[in-house]
């Protein structure tokens, strides 16, 4: 048995202005930091062995938030990182829209083998992140493993996990700084915590 704790980045700006942030290397906000330093003290008394985070800063700034309560090891993940929206980052839906409405609804349609422009597959994702999770159930077994990623690329973890269409990512809500938690047996995965964010109220109270 593995368990997994997921966790999406803190707030950024781009969050804020509801723009694909890709693989775009943008930082937490203020707020994302306030809820990075909220969620650092919900999970002080976990009991976790391992972290593995996205390379990218607003995911490895929460990690690093959370690990200073525990001190374990914290392993940059690359096969963690957002969906690589290519041109498409940086823009917001009106913006994409308006310049490339018929790439989008080819992407919505079969996003398995249609690419954003000089972005990725989401085949390619799906690729990534099932030997990311070959991986980690081979190496920690009967462990405690926190994995701090995107939206994106934790939809498609949890979808290749409950056995879902890859294309069904769409149907997990994560919020900034959720946690979801799943149980890995080899007889199948059962999902026990999703986009959990009660940890937040002082943060939005204070914003």
């Amino acid at each position: 048995m593995v368990r997994l704790i997921l966790v999406r980045h803190g707030e950024t700006a781009w969050n804020t202005e509801h723009r694909f942030q890709g693989q775009t290397d943008v930082p937490l906000n203020e707020i994302g930091r306030r809820q990075a330093s909220r969620l650092a003290s919900r999970l002080a008394d976990e009991e976790i062995h391992v972290i593995y985070s996205s390379d990218l800063r607003r995911a490895w700034e929460t990690a690093t938030a959370i690990n200073a309560r525990h001190d374990v090891t914290l392993r940059s993940e690359p096969r963690l990182r957002e969906i690589d929206f290519g041109a498409w980052e940086g823009l917001t839906y009106d913006e994409i829209q308006e310049g490339h409405a018929g790439v989008w609804d080819a992407w919505l349609d079969d996003p398995m083998n249609v690419a954003v422009p000089d972005g990725e597959l989401l085949a390619e994702v799906v690729t990534r992140i099932q030997l990311l999770l070959d991986g980690i159930t081979s190496e920690h077994a009967e462990q405690n493993v926190l994995l701090v990623g995107h939206g994106g690329s934790l939809q498609t973890l949890l979808g290749l996990l409950l056995g879902l269409n890859p294309q069904a990512r769409w149907q997990f809500r994560l919020d900034t700084t959720s946690l979801s938690e799943l149980y890995l047996y080899e007889e199948g995965t059962i999902l026990t915590l999703l986009n959990d964010t009660c940890h937040l109220s002082e943060v939005e109270d204070a914003g």
